[in-house]
């Protein structure tokens, strides 16, 4: 059987686990496609080819002696380079941290991928230690979009975008603080989701914000993004924020119906500073669920000022050696925004944090109304790689700043959401499915659904 760029995971798996295919071959194929294309994409900082073929060589000796082999038998994978990969230093997008000891062991989230039979084929670039909405790299280079080469992936797992966004690899593994995963996965068209808050192990990754930070995965298909998250679930001791039992399982329940579900449309701030392609997609989204009612977030605007307190006086006070004995050795950009941080009087840390439990609760009561709240992922396309500003009706603003803009109120808080890609003309754009804490499976099921109408779909990549 051959392997098709597009197959998804679930395909990969069903295949090489009755016989149609070899984990080799898939792997292969990967490998293959990685060398055809990333010159372009430049997803990938590393390639892991020697390990990919020794772990793919394992499950089809496995096969072969009558063995149960995992969920994600034969699938490749990749890991934002802030996942610890034994054998590398862990980079987390800069170049400081090059000089780092190889890692001796794997994050825990790439160990619960390789037990269910994936196959980790690299790792992905990111933007410098995740402080990036854009997908530039200074030290590696731009991740560049798979629908329009010229133009931004997304950050700041701009690599694990573009990757499954160009059929690279099926499934990548990335982080989202403040929009991380969601910002990737609307430029470059395909599924993302970031879980609850605690839901996944973040155990030897390199943090951001430890009180923000997430890990979850990207997928070309909702099914492969529930394949991917039940491998993944599971309390985790080495991650104080990782206690929950997991819901068991969560693939199964994604083609129950929506009917009973109350889907809302998230207004106020997250209808304001949006482009016509955005508006777009959210309506194309709720006409399709049936989702009418306009549920306005209260001091949404204000939980993003404050989400950006916290994001840069905790990611300062974390690289404040690096910053003092290898300033030129940052970002200018990155640099910048750190040392800022560090200069944040801490009375307004303290009222960002008293914030962050007040909006908790007004979310907690919407919650008790609704099931699901719609919100744009990102205000427009991607924009032009190196772009500075986009003009909204009339008013220049800044790239950078605002890409975030509809993400950073809902990760300030810890919400699950699976972006979607609506595959609008002549590029995708992505919605976030909003669900209470612990709900990752209604978020899924929404995705599903829609996928299943053809309202949310990846692309094929165009750009290639």
């Amino acid at each position: 059987m051959t392997t098709k760029p597009e197959m998804t995971a679930s395909e990969i798996a069903s295949a090489v686990a009755g016989g149609k295919m070899s984990a080799l071959d898939a792997t292969e194929a990967a490998l293959a496609r990685i060398k055809q294309h990333d010159g372009v994409l430049n997803s990938f900082t590393d390639v892991t080819a020697d390990r990919a073929r020794a772990k793919a060589r394992a499950i089809d000796a496995d096969i072969a002696a009558g063995k149960t082999v995992g969920p994600l038998a034969g699938v490749p994978f990749a890991v934002k380079n802030l996942f610890d990969v034994a054998g590398l230093p862990t980079r987390a997008g800069s170049k400081i941290n090059r000089d780092l000891a190889p890692a001796k062991r794997d994050a825990t989230l790439i160990e619960r991928m390789e037990a269910a039979g994936a196959v980790l084929v690299g790792a992905l670039n990111m933007g410098e230690y995740a402080y990036d909405f854009t997908g530039e790299n200074i030290h590696d280079g731009p991740s560049r979009n798979p629908h329009d080469t010229t133009r931004m992936s997304g950050g700041s797992s701009g690599g694990s975008g573009s990757a499954v966004g160009g059929a690279l690899v099926p499934i990548a593994l990335g982080s989202d603080t403040n929009g991380s995963i969601r910002v990737p996965s609307s430029f470059c068209g395909i599924f993302g989701l970031k879980p609850t808050y605690g839901r996944l192990s973040r155990a030897r990754s390199f943090p951001f914000v430890a009180s923000l930070d997430h890990l979850g995965p990207f997928a070309r298909s909702a099914a492969d993004l529930a394949l991917a998250y039940d491998a993944m679930q599971g309390p985790d001791a080495e991650d104080s924020a990782c206690t929950t039992r997991g819901l068991e399982p969560t693939l199964p329940l994604i083609t129950n119906p929506i009917s009973d579900l109350r889907i809302a449309i998230a207004g106020g701030h997250f209808q304001k500073n949006v482009f016509p392609e955005a508006v777009e997609a959210i309506g194309r989204v709720a006409k399709a669920l049936g989702a009418t009612q306009v549920v306005d977030i209260p001091e949404a605007s204000r939980a993003r000022a404050a989400a950006y307190v916290i994001t840069t006086t905790e990611g300062a006070s974390l690289h404040l050696d690096r910053l003092r004995k290898r300033p030129n050795d940052f970002d200018p950009a990155v640099r910048d925004r750190l040392i800022a941080g560090a200069m944040v009087p801490a009375p307004m840390v303290d009222r960002a944090q008293k914030f962050r439990r007040w909006y908790r609760a007004q979310l907690a009561e919407i919650f008790k109304s609704v099931d699901v709240l719609l919100a744009p992922a990102t205000p427009c396309t991607a924009p032009k790689l190196g772009q500075v500003n986009f003009n909204l009706d009339g008013v220049e603003l800044p790239v950078r700043a605002n890409i975030g803009i509809h993400t950073q109120p809902i990760s300030f808080v810890g919400l699950p959401v699976v972006a979607v890609p609506v595959p609008l003309e002549p590029l995708p754009i992505g919605v976030q499915i909003i669900a209470a804490p612990w709900r990752e499976d209604i978020a899924l099921r929404v995705a599903h659904t829609l996928e299943k109408m053809g309202v949310a779909a990846a692309p094929a990549p165009r750009g290639l």
